[in-house]
């Protein structure tokens, strides 16, 4: 018997195992790296908790990487300096400003509508204390809804007006208000799912309202409301499908047929317009959209509608109506968990003055870009490519389409000019790749850059780029195109 043979080979993981432990006792320990010079400055600036929590975490990366890779373990060098970069972005809001130069006008991703500069200003002024809930005349506690409601009054011809949050809050609000319990008839055709996967039908049972649909998806006939009213029916409604289109053999009665049958049977009409223009959206060559004015003199008893979309100010709910029904939205207690704040209320009086003194295309930013000139944008285009191209970039100027986008005139577009950038490197995989690189890297900037990749190259539209942008995204753009090309 030859004992002993069996252990005479050595283990073949032996090797493996023994360099794993030795990358294991390489990596450095917390206690080193907070002593190495590269955190100085941030062990400086920043609080001890947070510059402990940076290379706690850079420690525990590079030990869970030797254990599922084997691999090699960086220097203390390397650690200290991702710790720091690590440590500043734990400080730095996760809410920051981008440059938005993709031709989509109401961007829903990007925070939907850029606020003018007096709404900004407006902001900032009320971000102490101001006289929120406090009458100035009377010396005494005074309505929030007052702000905006009398300007909202001015500005669409209603009666009183409620802000809350959003638009879905003011739907929610309305009918748990005015129909629990009750039926509300809406034509099929206008069942839709609004952002973020609510759909109508599930708002309704949310509410406690009971849902009566009437017609078809194309077409829907005032005497299919009229044959729908029982005793136990409290509103009828008009809801406008602001995210797609219904084309073609189509019907729908307008809203002062449908105010009028309302009223006829003692009941109320709500019409919820969705993105609220007010103004009239065909004076620009897009599609005609439910304006606010019209509705409220076509005799809704409420109208409902979102504040930044096209009206071009804050993300909020507007509810324009009678003077009795607002009073009863006022009452309920829901009205206290969707009110808006200072900030918001501050934001709407700053964009609804700008209806009232007539200065929209001038002043509302939505607006300014709907209205720019295919001239202006052309010009622009071409002086950003000339400049670009003068640093050897292959910039060039071609014709495209702005997208109105936010839910609001789907499928409408806008004539623009845009300026195409097309990255050739050596021994590249293709364009669209090369760009895609290039849109990445003009995301990591300061501030972040958001482009198109279409065709093979970057697009950059003028239309959304504001004027204090340009220069900004012209400097980033020429910088980091330089460093692609070494």
């Amino acid at each position: 018997m030859k004992a002993g043979k069996a252990n005479s080979r050595p283990d073949s993981n032996y090797g493996t195992n023994d360099v794993h432990s030795a990358h294991l006792r390489a990596i450095p320990s917390v206690d080193k790296v907070l002593a190495h010079p590269a955190l100085r400055d941030a062990i400086a600036q920043l609080s001890h908790a947070i510059i402990v929590s940076a290379v706690r975490s850079e420690v525990e990366k590079v030990r869970e990487a030797v254990m599922r890779n084997n691999g090699e373990v960086p220097s203390i060098d390397q650690v200290a300096h991702r710790a720091a970069t690590a440590a500043s972005g734990l400080t730095r809001a996760g809410l920051r400003p981008v440059i938005n130069a993709t031709g989509v006008i109401i961007h829903t991703n990007l925070g939907r509508a850029p606020l003018s500069k007096s709404a900004i200003e407006a902001v900032a002024r009320v971000a102490a204390y101001s006289n929120l809930e406090y009458d100035l005349e009377a010396g005494q506690r005074g309505s929030r809804y007052s702000h905006a409601s009398d300007l909202l009054c001015r500005v669409t011809g209603c009666e009183d007006a409620l802000v809350v949050n959003n638009n879905a809050a003011a739907l929610v609000l309305a009918l748990g208000a005015l129909a629990p319990g009750k039926e509300v008839v809406v034509s099929r055709g206008q069942l839709v799912e609004i952002g973020g996967g609510f759909r109508i039908p599930e708002i309704m049972q949310q509410s406690g309202a009971t849902l009566v649909e009437v017609g078809t998806t194309n077409r829907t006939y005032l005497d299919d409301y009229r044959n729908a009213i029982t005793h136990d029916t409290a509103m009828v409604m008009r809801i406008h499908a602001s995210n797609f289109r219904v084309v073609g053999f189509t019907t729908q009665p307008d809203v002062r047929e449908m105010a009028a049958l309302a009223h006829e049977h003692d009941l109320l009409m709500v019409d919820d317009v969705g993105s609220g223009a007010l103004l009239d959206t065909a004076r620009y060559g897009l599609a005609p959209e439910p304006m606010v004015q019209t509705s409220i003199e076509g005799g809704a008893d409420l109208t409902l509608f979102s504040g930044d979309k096209l009206i071009g100010g804050p993300q909020c709910g507007i509810i324009t109506g009678k003077k009795s029904v607002i009073a009863r939205l006022k009452k309920h207690p829901l009205a206290r968990a969707l009110r808006v704040d200072k900030i918001t209320l501050a934001a709407l009086e700053a964009t609804l003055l700008h209806y009232l003194k007539g200065e929209v295309e001038r002043e509302v930013p939505v607006w300014k870009m709907v209205s720019m000139s295919e001239a202006i944008l052309r010009h622009k285009a071409e002086s950003w490519a000339a400049r670009l191209s003068a640093s050897g970039v292959v910039a060039t100027v071609e014709k495209g389409e702005s997208a109105i986008g936010g839910g609001s005139l789907p499928g409408e577009t806008l004539p623009t000019w845009l300026v195409t950038i097309r990255v050739e490197q050596a021994g590249s995989a293709g364009g669209e790749q090369n760009a895609g690189h290039l849109a990445e890297q003009l995301r990591y900037a300061d501030p972040p850059i958001i482009t198109r990749v279409e065709r093979g190259g970057l697009l950059i539209d003028p239309r959304t780029v504001q004027e204090d942008e340009e220069e900004i995204l012209l400097s980033h753009l020429g910088r980091i195109l330089a460093n692609l090309e070494r």
